[in-house]
């Protein structure tokens, strides 16, 4: 089933894996906003400008203004085709934006950037990218920029992803099975209940996505004698108990249990203790203390000291 993967404004975090990469589908999406008219400003970092607009026909390629890192990552040469600033000016420089028109922006990448700048400085700047913009002298001109990000989990601790994550409107999470692709996509929008989608998709030698809801039919395995032999497996893992290979025992005997049932515990009150109490022996001490529990007492025998949280 042919699809649409609709994705709203603001910061949208594509998170690929070594065995996922996300860079296709950034490409993808960077065609789709130029095919509807939008300017797409490319921060490039990973690969040269050549590589990324390699694919894309000619009226893709005029609409991309491209700020390219890759070439002097740290601003050191001399170039009148410099990004001034570095990273940090290219992005703080499309913060002002004054066009009304729909931009996106597309980072490849922000692990590059996290990388190479504090997180805090860069969740900042990230945020007025990604924010509403109201251009002066007319209030109807409310415009947000999409920002796509291509974020390399892998390369990142729980403390970033975790920012990025709480500042993203959208997260796409690449996987996939038996060579197909998905995208796991979570939506937040404000004043309503966040929402999952889950579509597989391939992605032709033009970046044009071709979007399916559910895996192909194609993809369900066959049965074979791979099959047979997991399935056989699987089959005989449930059977197996999964005590064989303890090293103690966790169940009793009726032997057993009869023989624990009928102990008398030292801190329990039975009929020769109250006989031992009432006729004390020559010699024998006469200052004992019993516990009798009550119908209340919620006593495990497998673990006495329970009520002390020890």
């Amino acid at each position: 089933m042919m699809g649409s993967l609709s994705v709203p404004g603001g910061l949208v975090l594509i998170r690929d894996s070594v065995q996922w990469e996300g860079r296709s589908l950034l490409k993808a999406m960077v065609k789709r906003a130029a095919l509807r008219g939008e300017r797409v400003h490319v921060l490039g970092c990973e690969v040269s400008e050549e590589e990324f607009r390699e694919g894309f026909d000619p009226a893709v390629n005029s609409r991309l203004v491209y700020h390219d890192l890759f070439k002097d990552p740290l601003n050191w040469c001399d170039k009148e085709d410099a990004v001034l600033g570095g990273p940090l000016g290219a992005l703080r420089a499309l913060c002002q934006r004054t066009d009304p028109r729909p931009v996106t922006v597309a980072l490849d990448s922000l692990s590059w950037l996290l990388l190479r700048l504090p997180c805090t400085t860069l969740c900042q700047t990230l945020r007025a990218l990604s924010r509403p913009a109201v251009y002066s002298g007319d209030s109807s001109l409310v415009e947000q920029i999409q920002v796509l990000g291509l974020l390399h989990e892998e390369l990142h601790g729980p403390g970033p992803m975790g920012a990025l994550s709480s500042l993203a409107h959208t997260e796409v999470t690449l996987g996939g099975k038996m060579g197909q692709t998905s995208a796991h996509i979570f939506y937040r929008r404000p004043q309503q209940h966040a929402t999952y989608q889950t579509w597989w998709f391939s992605i032709l030698p033009d970046f044009s996505l071709e979007l399916q809801e559910e895996p192909p039919f194609h993809l369900q395995p066959h049965p074979g004698p791979h099959t047979a032999q997991v399935s056989k497996c699987q089959s005989q893992d449930k059977e197996v108990d999964p005590m064989t290979h303890l090293t103690f025992n966790l169940r009793l005997s009726k032997k057993e249990r009869e023989a624990r049932d009928s102990l008398t515990l030292p801190f329990q009150f039975s009929s020769e203790k109250q006989q031992a109490l009432l006729c004390p022996g020559p010699g024998q001490a006469t200052s004992h203390i019993f516990y009798e529990p009550d119908a209340f007492d919620d006593l495990d025998h497998e673990d006495p000291d329970d009520d002390l949280d020890i």
